[in-house]
């Protein structure tokens, strides 16, 4: 099984920490070609894909990949810029999906109506260790380091996350912050000296998932969690984070449609609200 990560050339958020992954020790150049699509193998589990369209634009990557290679696609990861009204800078984590949309409605971010991917359980264990890479390379305080609830797309159906960079093109063009993300690649998926992190298969783990329903797009509370503020109440590396949904994607009537995001985390399941 791989790992797919995803970057796109427009994008310099995305493609600089690409290229800085691209310099780790490892690489082959070039793997499979597949509907114009660029793609890069470093040993048996991880694969990187470059396109020249949107981040959000590219559907179906894990099953095209699937069927261009015959590997069986573990997770997605894709790399792409932030963007906020504040244009403060940040570097973010997030799951995709819009499932407050419904059929017919417009998805103007990439997507499907009502559809959202299963979270990567990589998330809350990789926001920490974002922030020790920050800060052993002085980003921390300039950026903040946060989550943010369930929004846009491309449509997968694999475990997915995005990593970001923002908020505005000086930062988004920053080196020093793609060669963090590019390290948080190389080092969470255990590439470097330690072993990857945020693994989890219901069949052979007990740890807690954490679903964040309400609160504002930064999930403030969910990240108390996190980041050990309630640390004696769960402990944040038993503790694995799954969908964040904030409180203006929850319309009430819609709710037992709304639950389908919890196909795939439903067993060990706790609720944080």
């Amino acid at each position: 099984m791989v790992t797919l990560v995803v970057a796109t050339t427009l994008d310099p958020a995305s493609i600089n920490p690409a290229k800085a992954l691209l310099t780790m020790p490892g690489w082959h150049h070039p793997g499979p070609l597949f509907d114009g699509i660029r793609s890069f193998i470093n040993g048996d589990k991880l694969r990187l894909l470059e396109h020249d369209k949107s981040i959000i634009a590219e559907d179906d990557l894990d099953q095209r990949w699937e069927n261009a290679t015959g590997e069986i696609v573990d997770e997605i990861i894709f790399l792409s810029k932030h963007t906020a009204v504040s244009n403060l800078p940040a570097l973010t984590i997030h799951p995709i999906g819009i499932p407050h949309l419904k059929e017919g409605d417009e998805a103007p971010q990439g997507g499907r109506p009502g559809w959202a991917a299963p979270p990567s359980p990589r998330m809350g264990q990789w926001l920490i260790l974002l922030k020790k890479i920050a800060q052993s390379h002085n980003l921390i305080p300039e950026f903040e380091i946060t989550l943010e609830a369930t929004h846009h797309g491309p449509v997968t159906s694999k475990p997915t996350m995005f990593i970001e960079i923002g908020s505005t093109e000086d930062y988004w063009k920053r080196e020093d912050a793609a060669q963090v993300i590019a390290l948080l690649v190389w080092e969470g998926l255990g590439f470097g000296e330690e072993a990857s992190i945020g693994n989890w298969s219901s069949k052979s783990e007990r740890k807690k998932v954490l679903l964040g329903i309400g609160g504002g797009h930064y999930v403030p509370r969910h990240m108390d969690i996190i980041l050990g503020a309630f640390i004696q109440m769960v402990s944040a590396d038993c503790v694995l984070t799954g969908k964040m949904v904030p409180g203006w994607a929850i319309f009430y009537p819609d709710i037992p449609c709304q639950w389908k995001i919890l196909a795939n985390q439903k067993e060990n399941l706790e609720l944080k609200i």
